[in-house]
């Protein structure tokens, strides 16, 4: 197996390469999902164009990916075959997390996987009932303001950051930490927000 991960010098725990987007800077950097090794678990929502569940699985956590493309799913699987390292698949709706059970979860990432989803709400849920309380869940999406021009308004195409802010604090989550990161003309690309899961 080949070892990505970096050992953080702040903590001493394993941090994983997790990727947000092209150009942008990884989690190696951001440092927004913590330490995973020892067998944690955690999830990528939605296989990302970066297969971030390889990534979780190579700094030591149980990995698991879920994705309702079968053809994302096999091509996860190919290249965590190719790495010497086990993920766990699960070809499935975003919001049917029903496999993985309620509060074992160490840490959820969705990167550029859940910006069309329509009942983010239902989404949300699932993703507090997995979690273990406090535990993160972290977002990036396209920058809402890097869409915006005189035929498209602010929160027209995209959700805007108070709809984010708002159906996460619905759900009970608490945005703890917003990064808006990358270069798209006079705006940034991308948004990144971690919120953490509040009560049980």
């Amino acid at each position: 197996m080949r070892a990505r991960a970096a050992r953080s010098r702040h903590t001493g725990g394993v941090v994983a390469n997790i990727k947000y987007g092209d150009g942008i800077p990884t989690d190696s950097e951001l440092r927004l999902v913590g330490d995973v090794s020892g067998g944690q678990r955690a999830v990528e929502l939605g296989v990302s164009d970066w297969f971030n569940a390889v990534e979780f699985a190579q700094s030591g956590a149980k990995a698991i990916a879920v994705d309702p493309d079968t053809n994302k799913i096999a091509d996860m699987r190919s290249r965590a075959e190719a790495a010497e390292i086990s993920v766990q698949c699960h070809a499935t709706d975003l919001a049917d997390l029903g496999e993985i059970t309620s509060g074992t979860v160490s840490v959820v990432v969705a990167a550029h996987t859940i910006e069309k989803v329509d009942d983010l709400s239902r989404l949300l849920r699932q993703v507090h009932r997995i979690l273990i309380p406090s535990m993160p869940f972290v977002i990036s999406v396209t920058h809402p303001f890097s869409v915006v021009s005189d035929a498209t308004p602010y929160g027209v195409t995209a959700r805007s950051i108070s709809d984010w802010f708002t159906s996460l604090s619905r759900s009970n989550f608490r945005v703890d930490r917003v990064d808006e990161v990358g270069s798209s003309g006079n705006t940034p690309s991308a948004l990144i927000m971690r919120a953490r899961k509040e009560g049980s």
